[in-house]
């Protein structure tokens, strides 16, 4: 089963390469682009296009190359009526060969801002309006675990919209936050990271301030090869749930984490996969606060 996301959040996983999808409800001031992959041992380039129209052969508001030849550099570029406009690049190469990244492309009324490994890394200004985007390209060296176009907000009326605010990149462990407005009739909450080599456990709890109770506690175990699911009322733990076909979370890898909250209880999905259902065991309108702690090296959250 697929998590299908609310309407603007539709993340792409493991897409073949190369890879041309359409970007839903386009761009705009504040939209960000995230794509977590990895580069090719052997790469001598690879390629994201943001495309006016459906095919390879639109017009490109934003060619971004990097390039292995000996001169390392990072190209950008654009192409109206299929003619190059003039290329800015850079020496300045973030990534490496046969290693993993992550890229957030921002948008801004100045540009698109370039952030890899959640270092600021390029500004680019705009040359065609990013109203036109419609579609993005990825090609070349490179495998692509997620694409996901953050900040496309749903209608007040559509009856999938559930995530808002403004996504936090990159936050130290343990992190503690409250979550904007509570817990809602489907709320999506997206936790994305990496569990390190050595690692032994992680959790993540939503939990009520007031009283300090646990709603729902997840807690991937490494070394056990289980995820525990729990909550805690009046400092008493109450009984775990543990059984499960598979453990997404393992050392050395990434995962993206959709714990969408509904009437009867939580629905988790990892890597794109439902993992389980955790009934509600306590009114979720009361959960106003977000835990991530442990094991555990987090890139990006957004409620």
């Amino acid at each position: 089963m697929t998590f299908v996301a609310p309407a603007g959040y539709q993340p792409v996983y493991c897409p073949s390469i190369p890879y041309l999808g359409p970007i839903h409800g386009g761009l705009r001031d504040g939209t960000s682009i995230y794509i977590q992959g990895s580069v090719a041992e052997d790469v001598t380039r690879f390629v994201v296009n943001l495309l006016c129209g459906p095919s390879d052969s639109s017009d490109i508001a934003l060619h971004f190359n990097p390039r292995f030849d000996g001169r390392d550099k990072v190209v950008f570029n654009s192409r109206v009526n299929g003619s190059w406009g003039s290329e800015e690049k850079t020496h300045s190469m973030p990534f490496s060969r046969g290693n993993a990244f992550e890229m957030v492309i921002t948008i801004s009324s100045q540009g698109y801002q370039f952030k890899v490994n959640g270092k600021e890394f390029f500004l680019l200004p705009h040359r065609i309006s990013v109203e036109r985007v419609r579609a993005i390209q990825i090609t070349g060296d490179v495998s692509v675990q997620t694409v996901n176009v953050i900040g496309v907000s749903p209608s007040s009326s559509d009856p999938r919209r559930g995530m808002g605010g403004q996504p936090v990149y990159n936050p130290s462990v343990p992190y503690h936050t409250m979550i904007p407005g509570g817990m809602l009739p489907k709320r999506t909450v997206v936790i994305r990271g990496a569990v390190p080599y050595g690692a032994t456990r992680m959790g993540i709890n939503f939990v009520v301030s007031r009283t300090k109770d646990i709603a729902f506690h997840m807690n991937p175990r490494m070394k056990e090869g289980v995820v525990v699911r729990n909550s805690r009322s009046g400092g008493q733990w109450g009984p775990e749930e543990r059984e499960l076909s598979t453990n997404p979370f393992q050392e050395g890898q990434y995962f993206d984490v959709s714990i969408r909250c509904g009437n009867q209880g939580f629905k988790v999905f990892v890597n794109g996969q439902h993992l389980f259902d955790f009934t509600h065991r306590t009114s979720f309108n009361d959960i106003d606060k977000l835990e991530i702690e442990g094991d555990v090296q987090i890139s990006y959250i957004h409620f």
